[in-house]
């Protein structure tokens, strides 16, 4: 806690020095454009859009212009970590052409377009990746008798962060994904709100969600985010108005073929005396002649989830970055912070999330979905007795369209 308070007020200090350096370069070059600025004209409003994202979280649900503001300050984290990327070598460029004699119309006109222009190319290619999701497939074997069932087809989300910028528009992609596919369940692993729910009340995005549909029902566990809100009880009370069970350190059977497990998210050992309960004291009731399905947000101690005894882990978080070279940095933070992996008998499938935080923008990073078919090898029959719909029962392991990290 010390080494905290001490190491904050370092962080903010080299934001703001940060800041003023990017912002220097911005009015640098808008008045090799435009021609000479006040000094109040340009740094207040970039201030405030600098810091307009605490700033409007501090204010939600206060009106429009402080969601405005929020909005622009989350895609400034986008030009914020960018511009401490390329400005300094556009400055050296700048310094060098400027040394060779070169006058202002190059030295600063040619660095600071040919800045302008990659982060324009950054931001559209980013937004595509952001709001045109992929389905990946996988289809894993799982050799356990599901009572008679051969297959199962599950629909898979993760991170969808509903709220100012993630609204129903892309939530309609969801669904119309699920209408096509027609899973047999969908879950959805933590984070289906982004911090405050007054954006997902105000568009009834809970309505647009209650449009999702499968025969073994949806499922949902919390993430960070949910927590970070505050308003829990009424994020879950939406859920099931909508049709969709969050699972709180709960587990069901589903027709007696399978069992589905929901662990609180992290933060909730931190967030209250209840904390969260081990993941061998979640699964030890479980019966372990049925599958066992488990969400856990955070991809984190696999291990621990496979020695209880899961047959799939799902969960989300990481974003595998959102956008690069921030995977580079959740690669060694997450044991598996994207893609598949096989711990034991375990499957772990870690989604980089169909929603955004912060900006809508991906770069070496894709919103997702996961169209997932379990296999259930150690059946007596292959056929889909009392399979409401769904995938057919399959062959040897394989996966399909998905990124393998095998152990």
């Amino acid at each position: 806690m010390k080494r905290m308070l001490f190491a904050l007020p370092l962080i903010l200090i080299l934001y703001i020095g940060l800041n003023v350096y990017i912002g220097w370069n911005l009015r640098m070059f808008l008045e090799w454009l435009a021609g000479p600025i006040p000094g109040a004209v340009f740094w207040i409003p970039f201030l405030l859009v600098a810091f307009g994202f605490p700033i409007g979280r501090i204010g939600r649900g206060a009106g429009p212009v402080l969601r405005l503001l929020k909005v622009a300050g989350a895609y400034y984290f986008a030009l914020f970590e960018y511009g401490c990327l390329l400005l300094p070598p556009a400055d050296i460029a700048g310094w060098l052409l400027r040394e060779a004699g070169y006058g202002a119309s190059i030295h600063i006109g040619v660095p600071g377009a040919a800045v302008a222009m990659v982060l324009l190319v950054l931001f559209i290619t980013g937004s595509i990746n952001a709001w045109s999701p992929v389905v990946r497939e996988y289809r894993l074997e799982v050799p356990k008798d599901a009572g008679g069932l051969g297959s199962l087809r599950i629909l898979a989300a993760s991170d969808l962060h509903l709220g100012n910028i993630v609204g129903n528009r892309h939530l309609r992609r969801l669904i119309g994904a699920a209408e096509a596919r027609k899973p047999d369940l969908i879950l959805l692993a933590g984070d289906v709100i982004d911090d405050d729910i007054e954006p997902f009340i105000r568009n009834r995005m809970d309505e647009t969600l209650g449009r999702l549909k499968a025969p073994y029902g949806i499922y949902a566990v919390l993430g960070n985010h949910e927590y970070y809100g505050g308003q829990i009880e009424a994020y879950v009370r939406r859920a099931a108005d909508a049709g969709i069970r969050v699972l709180r350190d709960e587990a069901v059977t589903i027709d007696g073929c399978f069992q589905i497990a929901g662990r609180k998210d992290k933060t909730a050992e931190g967030a209250g005396p209840d904390g969260r309960l081990p993941v061998s004291r979640l699964l030890e009731p479980l019966d372990p002649k049925l599958p066992i399905l488990l969400m856990d947000h955070q991809p984190l101690a696999l291990g621990e989830a496979a020695q209880a005894g899961a047959d799939l882990l799902l969960s989300g978080h990481t974003h595998r970055g959102q956008f690069a070279p921030n995977h580079l940095v959740t690669r060694r933070l997450f044991e598996l912070d994207w893609g598949y992996k096989r711990i034991g008998g375990m499957h772990a499938l870690v989604s980089s999330g169909f929603g955004t935080w912060g900006p809508a923008i991906r770069l070496a990073s894709r919103s997702e979905l996961l169209d997932i078919t379990l296999v259930f090898t150690g059946s007596q029959r292959s056929e889909n007795r009392d399979k409401p719909g769904g995938a057919e029962a399959g062959g040897s392991f394989t996966i399909e369209d998905g990124q393998a990290a095998n152990s």
